[in-house]
């Protein structure tokens, strides 16, 4: 299997991962019990960084929007009462934050190996 197809499945199965977690009534409990916003971060971070690899040739502007739009949408399906979820427009927030730092440093990286 090509590793850009192997990037690209990773990165679609991380991304249905964190929805399936985003929406669980009760998801399981991680070690150390990290607040919602650092479980945002990270997995927002690591969309990013497998995105940027398994897209490597996208702008970093249509990764950003795709994702910020993906966070934008968790938000909304967590706002349905019945999946007793808190939707928060901070957690976007943290989200689209968490996406533009990694999608910064992937392209200062790349400049800086090229």
């Amino acid at each position: 299997m090509k590793d850009s197809l192997r990037a690209r499945l990773l990165f679609w199965a991380a991304l249905v991962f964190a929805f399936v977690m985003a929406v669980l009534p009760h998801p399981p409990r991680l070690p150390g019990e990290p607040s919602d916003k650092v479980q945002h971060v990270i997995a927002f971070a690591t969309l990013a960084l497998l995105g940027s690899w398994a897209y490597s040739k996208a702008r970093a502007l249509k990764l950003l929007a795709g994702l910020s739009l993906f966070g934008a949408f968790i938000e909304a399906v967590q706002a349905i009462p019945v999946l007793h979820r808190d939707s928060d427009v901070l957690d976007w927030l943290a989200d689209t934050i968490a996406v533009a730092v990694v999608l910064v440093l992937v392209r200062w990286w790349r400049r800086a190996n090229g």
